[in-house]
């Protein structure tokens, strides 16, 4: 079974990042063949500066590895080290409707949030659906919030079989985590880059002390009261961080009152910290030896390629473009 995840290499990775994509697919590394790669070319859409570009691409390679990505057992590889994937994107948008992309969620919201409105942005969902085909995914982990993009990319698998015969490319099925919740920025937004709400993965305890401590926005309600605990923000990241016993004692604290909000902060602060310190000595580990990542990455891009030209090459002669 071959497992596809990727990420964007657009700033620092958060927490939402980890929980979300990274944790999850780290996991799936005991259940299959995993192809991980960093999505630079969709990155693009976004990031202007080429020097910001390479950097983000380095930086998000040591997070990966840092998380527990095993480079012997899984894929890893930049996205642009398989320039195939361009040409299979230009077949599938043969076959997309335009009406299908401007239905597409995340345009729209990013539209919405002062993104120029460019073809790339536009044309994300079919780009997306080539880096999952391109390799014969089997299954492919995606949020609750990302189902739309697999439904696309099944539609448009499905819409090239129907057009060159059955098997011209593999249906990828969803690995749907309906369980998890989108991680809530520091502002109670879905956590991300674009919206600027993020608790980064990594990051000096000084300056995670002064995101929790002041960007976190809690209510009004006065120290003596209980404390609501639906859709705390609060609450809600302390539970991502923090063991079962501690989560039930801050959620009994929250009903019986008496505590204020700059006490959760200080305990949500030092669960964070103390979750992630074991992490954040890998990557600092890995960050020193940057042949290392260097060697991942070229022996990880090879390795794609020859999978990505297994399916390519079939897609070409079932297109006549061979």
């Amino acid at each position: 079974m071959r497992i596809l995840t990727g990420l964007q290499p657009t700033g620092k990775l958060h927490i939402g990042n980890y929980f979300g994509a990274m944790e999850p697919a780290v996991r799936l590394q005991e259940e299959g063949e995993g192809f991980y790669f960093i999505a630079n070319y969709h990155a693009m859409t976004t990031v202007k500066n080429p020097a910001e570009l390479r950097n983000w691409c380095r930086e998000l390679a040591i997070d990966f590895l840092a998380c527990g990505l095993d480079p012997e057992r899984s894929v890893f590889f930049l996205q642009s080290a398989v320039p195939e994937v361009n040409e299979l994107a230009w077949m599938l948008s043969t076959v997309c409707p335009v009406s299908q992309l401007e239905k597409a969620h995340s345009y729209k919201d990013k539209v919405a949030h002062g993104f120029s409105p460019n073809h790339g942005l536009f044309a994300y969902p079919v780009l997306m659906a080539a880096d999952i085909l391109l390799y014969d995914s089997d299954q492919v982990p995606v949020g609750k919030d990302q189902k739309q993009h697999l439904e696309i990319t099944r539609d448009l698998a499905g819409k090239m079989n129907e057009a060159y015969g059955e098997g011209t490319l593999k249906v990828p099925e969803p690995i749907i985590r309906e369980s998890s919740a989108v991680v809530p920025g520091l502002d109670g937004q879905k956590m991300s880059k674009s919206y600027n709400n993020t608790l980064p993965l990594f990051v000096e305890a000084d300056e995670a002390k002064k995101l929790i401590m002041k960007k976190l926005v809690t209510d009004a309600t006065p120290l003596d009261e209980p404390k609501p605990k639906e859709n705390s923000t609060l609450l809600a990241l302390y539970r991502l961080v923090a063991g079962a016993d501690a989560v039930a004692a801050m959620e009994a604290d929250y009903d019986r009152g008496g505590i204020g909000y700059g006490d959760f902060k200080k305990r949500l602060l030092e669960a964070y910290l103390a979750y992630f310190e074991p992490l954040k000595k890998r990557r600092d580990e890995i960050a020193a030896d940057p042949g290392y990542v260097d060697a991942v990455l070229a022996k990880g891009g090879l390795r794609a390629r020859e999978a990505a030209t297994v399916v390519l090459d079939r897609v070409r002669r079932a297109t006549g473009i061979a």
